[in-house]
């Protein structure tokens, strides 16, 4: 199951993808980690599904990364008494904290919160950006708007805003409890949704204490601001296009995209590009030419994973889509192009151990044209630094730790493989070449290069870089 691309790909699971065939499929398709939405997910729903990934994972004998998304405050207005109404263009409308139904002057805001936030000025966006109205007057109990963008409005549609923070948490009492049912499933990655700032991915962490990497959603102007310090805290990030493109003009968000992108790759983060990459497999067996092109120049910005939502949770043609993915990668990454612009954007290496370690090897395995690179790694650490360095050859990550080779199948290019740890230096290289044989990751009388720490199972400690010969009468065992 060696997959023959270095960028990964996500998978949302759905009502078309909750048999366990249909996850074979996928998987064998090429889905690298599998998302489950608690927007539409239960808890059952949600520990039955790692339950077939898990007993997938072990008839493959392949670590299968599970990431968690939580929903994330949902704001929404109240109801209309008799029913939908028109907002004409520049008519005064009120939102309040007064529960009774709304009509074509006012509706209910059950969120006092945002209440309390709002000031003359910010623009509130109703039913994904379809109504545009801008505060005149505020109060922590009624603001006053006027509308922009005339249409109509209904009950509980969902409410953005763009230049608003709010000071509550990004998490509610419904994520909390979603939050704790994923830990204890022992699952991978935890997604945040509506990210403002760094407070709200460091809540998630204390609860989470290391049991699942956190990653954080930028989908809020609020986050672009902050965007270094949450990238600092987060184990990850993501690039999701669909409400950053609610919440900011759209022609804004392929820039945003780039420096996001560009942004992790510098400090060393997973990101995955999310959100309508192949949106007309929904329906269809065959995406658009711009769709296919979307998706190529996320593999060529060098993003460690591209996502599937509705396309593979809900779509007519899961399989479909997780195939035209992983062709479409195969083909970019073969490009000529493609390794010259990887290895433009590069960056200096971070001024630690381990940095200059994971700098120097792939320095040295391309000068010197080694097939691969072999990593030794505890907490997977050692398997994201080099993958930040954006090697042109492949990374194997060797792991006596489950939970870091699910984890590193989100990264760029890192094949994570759970072995047990080396007892010696002369152990440590028999067995890396050895592994790198059997894997097809170099042939007899290749050369590899073997990074590691010592002590052994140290995390966090990268300290030793050594070139090994893989001889076929020593590569039969590992």
């Amino acid at each position: 199951m060696r997959r023959h691309r270095r960028v990964k790909i996500l998978a949302t699971l759905g009502p078309a993808s909750q048999d366990r065939a249909t996850l074979v499929r996928l998987f064998e398709a090429g889905a690298d980690v599998f998302r489950i939405n608690m927007s539409h997910s239960s808890h059952d729903a949600m520990r039955e599904r790692i339950r077939m990934i898990r007993s997938i994972e072990a008839e493959y004998k392949r670590p299968i990364g599970i990431l968690v998304d939580l929903q994330g405050p949902k704001l929404r207005v109240g109801t209309f008494a008799d029913g939908p109404v028109d907002l004409p263009k520049g008519a005064s409308f009120v939102l309040d904290s007064d529960p009774t139904p709304g009509d074509i002057n006012r509706v209910h805001l059950p969120h006092p919160e945002i209440l309390r936030a709002l000031r003359p000025g910010h623009t509130v966006l109703i039913d994904d950006g379809k109504v545009k109205l801008h505060i005149a007057e505020a109060t922590e109990t009624r603001a006053v708007a006027t509308v922009d963008v005339a249409g109509r409005i209904s009950n509980k549609k969902g409410v953005s805003l763009p230049d608003t923070e709010i000071s509550t948490s990004a998490m509610t009492a419904k994520d909390r409890s979603d939050l704790d049912a994923a830990l204890n499933e022992g699952v991978d990655w935890i997604a945040v949704s509506f990210v403002q700032r760094a407070d709200d991915v460091a809540e998630v962490k204390k609860i989470a204490r290391g049991r699942a990497s956190v990653l954080a959603k930028i989908e809020k102007p609020q986050a672009i601001t902050k965007l270094e310090e949450i990238v600092e805290i987060s184990d990850a990030l993501m690039v999701a296009r669909g409400d950053l493109g609610v919440e900011m003009p759209l022609e804004k968000v392929p820039g945003l995209q780039k420096r996001i992108t560009r942004l992790c790759r510098r400090m060393g983060k997973p990101v995955v590009v999310a959100t309508q990459m192949l949106e007309s497999m929904i329906t269809l067996p065959v995406p658009t030419r711009a769709e296919v092109s979307d998706v190529a120049t996320a593999v060529f910005e060098g993003a460690d994973a591209v996502m599937l939502s509705a396309e593979s949770a809900s779509g007519q043609f899961p399989f479909e889509a997780v195939s035209t993915m992983n062709r479409i990668a195969e083909e970019v990454e073969r490009d000529p192009l493609y390794g010259q612009i990887i290895a433009s954007q590069r960056s200096e290496p971070e001024p630690t151990g381990a940095d200059t370690m994971a700098f120097a090897t792939r320095v040295a395995a391309e000068n010197l044209d080694l097939k691969a690179v072999v990593a030794w790694t505890a907490s997977g650490a050692t398997g994201l630094r080099i993958a930040r360095e954006r090697p042109n050859m492949p990374v194997l990550a060797l792991t006596p730790n489950i939970d870091a080779a699910r984890r590193l199948t989100l990264a760029w290019g890192v094949h994570p493989l759970v072995t047990a740890d080396a007892r010696d230096v002369d152990d440590m290289a028999r067995r890396a070449c050895a592994l790198a044989f059997s894997e097809g990751f170099a042939g007899a009388d290749d050369r590899i290069i073997i990074v590691a720490g010592l002590p052994f199972g140290s995390p966090g400690a990268t300290n030793m870089v050594r070139l090994a010969f893989v001889k076929a009468e020593t590569a039969t065992t590992a």
